[in-house]
């Protein structure tokens, strides 16, 4: 009987050992500490990344469209439909006074979330981001009568904004 069980045991043993020390060399490689553990300063706490405003937006776009090839100078203005919203993390409490079948009155008390950086900084808890929403844009460059640029720049601002075709216009400066 014990031999038996010796037997099953030696069997999957040959069977899955590749599978079994795999398995044991990825949780040593997973317990590895990596990096170093020294004290962060102000200066490593991590950077909240600030949403570029539409003057930017534009301005960052206004120098990648002018590299397309036969555009020029080229001036750019984007309309926004809403812009981006950024929902912040929020403790609710609420509070009833009276009967619990049939509260008189309510109070609610709301602070935001706010998370201690190691720096001594603060910052929000932010649970959803949402991107601006463009209306529709308008290029204005030296190349804009030829209509192999007009494409390449409606192919390029689409890409960008995220606005149909119909809601780009590409015209020609004088």
């Amino acid at each position: 009987m014990k031999a038996n069980k010796k037997d099953a045991v030696r069997s999957l043993w040959d069977r899955y050992k590749y599978v079994v020390l795999v398995i044991l060399a990825g949780v040593a490689l997973l317990a590895w500490p990596s990096g170093s553990r020294e004290k962060e300063g102000p200066a490593a706490a991590p950077a909240t990344a600030e949403e570029p405003t539409l003057e930017q937006t534009e301005e960052r776009m206004q120098s990648i469209l002018s590299k397309i090839s036969g555009a020029g100078n080229l001036t750019l203005m984007l309309t926004l439909d809403s812009t981006g919203e950024k929902a912040l993390a929020q403790d609710t409490e609420l509070s009833y006074s009276g009967a619990t079948e049939a509260p008189e009155d309510y109070q609610r008390r709301s602070e935001t979330v706010v998370l201690s950086e190691s720096g001594g900084g603060e910052g929000a808890i932010i649970t959803k981001s949402t991107c601006p929403v463009y209306r529709g844009a308008l290029v204005v460059c030296e190349g804009g009568a030829n209509p192999e640029v007009k494409l390449a720049l409606t192919q390029a601002v689409a890409a960008l904004t995220g606005l149909s075709s119909d809601r780009i216009t590409v015209v020609r400066c004088q």
